[in-house]
């Protein structure tokens, strides 16, 4: 069995690190650079960047702040927000990023995917799923969570996982920022249906929601943000305690 991954996530708006709950009331929470220079020394596993109004403004990825944090880090780095194309990703990939994430773009030309794949190979392409439940359906939603597909969440993770996806980056934006706890339902029966890695993320809010996702959810990874960027928990005291806890963790 894989080692679990413990992954910060910079949500990026107009070059500083935010926060929010259920994708909206956001806050600051601090400059891109020093936070990941602050996960690589605390032992993150890997570090993603989300460009989250990218998409809504139309617009490309900053590809200047990926650089900056590239700079600074020696861990996996993903960056998604706004990418279009295949050039896009070339140049997140130049500016040093290890993956890309697709989001609304994948929704809306799946073949970028497969593409991507293709020329990058599988292990730089994660497809991220804003997951929403709508009349006990996981729905996804586009465009930093501002749009409904009406496409079902778990048929979604199949077919990109088809196209040619290495990883699933999974947001329950029912759990976002609230601290409740990851949405295990949501994660276990998205996992069941493929065979790539899942990365949980939304809701964390205690070490022990970290153990519940891997041992009863069997997530490969989980994602957080405000938890780590305001100090409630430290990466290093959270290994310790899945450690105890009988889970393998990247050390």
């Amino acid at each position: 069995m894989l080692a679990k991954r413990i992954i910060p996530c910079l949500d990026v708006d107009k070059g500083r690190v935010v926060k929010g709950i259920n994708f909206i009331n956001i806050k600051d929470a601090g400059d891109p650079v020093e936070l990941a220079k602050f996960y690589n020394n605390e032992g993150a596993d890997e570090l993603v960047f989300l460009d989250i109004t990218a998409s809504y403004e139309n617009r490309a990825t900053m590809l200047n702040v990926v650089r900056e944090v590239a700079k600074q880090i020696f861990i996996p780095f993903t960056v998604g927000g706004g990418i279009r194309s295949i050039e896009d990703i070339r140049n997140i990939l130049m500016a040093g990023a290890d993956k890309v994430s697709l989001n609304t773009q994948a929704v809306k030309n799946p073949g970028l995917i497969s593409q991507a794949a293709n020329i990058f190979g599988s292990q730089c392409v994660v497809v991220a799923i804003d997951a929403k439940r709508v009349n006990n359906h996981w729905k996804i939603f586009i465009n930093g969570g501002t749009i409904s597909t009406g496409l079902d969440a778990i048929i979604w993770a199949k077919d990109v996982m088809k196209e040619g996806a290495g990883e699933i980056l999974l947001t329950s934006m029912d759990r976002d920022g609230t601290k409740k706890g990851f949405d295990l339902e949501l994660t276990k029966t998205l996992g069941e249906n493929v065979t790539v890695p899942i990365i949980a993320s939304g809701g964390a809010g205690s070490m022990k929601d970290f153990k519940d996702v891997f041992m009863q959810a069997k997530a490969d990874a989980a994602l957080a943000a405000s938890l780590f960027h305001f100090g409630e928990i430290r990466i290093k005291e959270l290994k310790k305690y899945l450690t105890k806890n009988n889970i393998e963790i990247r050390k």
